[in-house]
């Protein structure tokens, strides 16, 4: 699937993980996407956008009352993320994002199965937010195990350029768990709690 948007694309690969939530109007699609020209196999002419994940939103704890490991009902972890992109002229770069998790079930999950939201922000490099869209993963647990690790892929994510001067190095691409308020502060707190260990 391939789409544009007015500031920037995400467009994810479907599978059994992945369910996105796209804020704006997807006006193309298609189930291959289309090749670049010529001129785009030629090489970038600086470095992709960085890409980062958010320190305070790089893991999930979902209790259940008391902040304790016998209250943990769910938690999940970025464990890495890899990325490649392409670029040439005045054309917007087009960014891929493969994002790999561990989640956790704890002693208080209700069920096999849970939802997790992650997501992707497009920022000047220190800078302003340009544009964020999140994403839906829901993570299934096969018979009594506690544990599962998959990877979710964004095929397409569009940056704009005002033009060919301006290159990748002038964009972050951030990435982190959709936190409460709660959940914020008690990551920032670096107390060190998960289940199971990974």
């Amino acid at each position: 699937m391939s789409a544009k948007m007015t500031i920037s694309a995400f467009v994810p690969k479907l599978g059994l993980w992945l369910a996105p939530l796209l804020a704006l109007v997807v006006v193309g699609c298609s189930s291959v996407p289309k090749a670049f020209d010529n001129k785009a196999q030629e090489r970038n002419p600086a470095p992709c956008p960085n890409v980062l994940v958010l320190p305070e939103a790089s893991r999930v704890i979902k209790f259940t009352g008391e902040k304790t490991l016998e209250n943990v009902a769910w938690t999940g972890e970025i464990l890495g993320i890899s990325t490649t992109c392409r670029y040439y002229d005045d054309n917007p770069i087009e960014a891929e994002v493969t994002v790999d998790f561990a989640f956790g079930r704890g002693p208080m999950a209700d069920g096999n199965q849970t939802q997790m939201k992650y997501f992707i922000a497009v920022t000047r490099t220190n800078r302003d937010l340009i544009a964020k869209e999140e994403f839906i993963l829901p993570v299934k647990f096969k018979g009594n195990k506690t544990t599962v690790q998959l990877s979710d892929n964004v095929q397409k994510i569009l940056i704009p350029r005002k033009d060919e001067n301006i290159s990748g190095v002038n964009f972050e691409i951030v990435i982190g768990f959709s936190l409460s308020r709660d959940e914020v502060i008690y990551n920032r707190s670096g107390k060190s709690l998960r289940f199971p260990d990974f």
